[in-house]
């Protein structure tokens, strides 16, 4: 099974790459499951019933989120519709909209289990992921899938790492994001899981980390609240291709996809 995991698809810029872009990596890659990030996907804070629906209507299976999942007031009821394609990290309190989990499945039938959790270090405190994890893990295995992939929206590096750690051999691939800035440390542990710090971001390079740099700086310069609004230009897709054994859940190779959405 190969999935094409999307990092942090972030405002209008980021659903347009992904809309233009993911038809044609599809079947350049030969993906058979596609996952993204949606958090920023509106106005690059929270993701709206409709910015979902266009991500998901560009070929993408399952939609995660992070810190900003409930900055859109009418996602709660989205995220409790049946049959969501769009989840939200596992250890948030009980009772909140939604779930941390849910199973996508290839045309022929393989399953594939996805995860959310976010992370704790230098963000707020909720319940602890290591432990949401692993009940994660059981309900999913419950549910008859052997590959799981692990969407870990966190800050540090630190806990990123431990994370995959942690989980090394429970899971297929554990990927970070949230930083909107890829890394260079893809890999796969010793247990057969995939591993990478952060995927990036789907959106506007030229920015501070998809936001105008002018009102970043501002911001900065003068330490008074400014409102962020997303750049335009230069727009990439970040990615991640994760090929998975079928037969044993462990990942066989996870390579970077970096590709440029080309002004028209």
């Amino acid at each position: 099974m190969r999935v094409l995991f999307l990092g942090d698809v972030f405002g209008k810029p980021g659903r347009q790459a992904v809309q233009r872009l993911v038809p044609r990596l599809i079947a350049r890659l030969g993906a058979d499951l596609v996952i993204a990030n949606a958090e920023n996907a509106s106005n690059g804070v929270g993701v709206s019933p409709d910015a979902a629906d266009e991500i998901l209507a560009s070929e993408v299976d399952l939609l995660t989120g992070g810190n900003h999942i409930w900055s859109k007031r009418e996602i709660g009821p989205y995220l409790d519709a049946p049959g969501a394609r769009l989840i939200r990290p596992a250890n948030y309190p009980a009772g909140a909209p939604g779930k941390g989990h849910a199973v996508v499945a290839t045309p022929d039938g393989r399953k594939l289990g996805v995860m959310n959790l976010e992370g704790r270090v230098f963000m707020k405190t909720l319940d602890d992921p290591f432990t949401s994890a692993l009940a994660e893990i059981a309900a999913l295995k419950a549910e008859g899938c052997r590959a799981i992939l692990v969407d870990f929206h966190a800050e540090a590096t630190s806990e990123k790492a431990a994370m995959a750690h942690h989980l090394d051999g429970k899971v297929s691939a554990v990927v970070g994001t949230h930083t909107h800035v890829q890394t260079a440390d893809e890999r796969l542990l010793a247990g057969g899981t995939a591993f990478i710090s952060d995927v990036g971001m789907c959106g506007p390079r030229d920015s501070v980390i998809g936001v105008r740099k002018e009102l970043v700086l501002e911001r900065f310069l003068t330490q008074r609240p400014v409102t962020f609004e997303p750049a335009k230009k230069d727009v990439w897709l970040n990615a991640v291709l994760i090929e998975i054994d079928d037969a044993t859940g462990r990942a066989k190779s996870i390579v970077r996809v970096q590709e440029k959405l080309e002004e028209q």
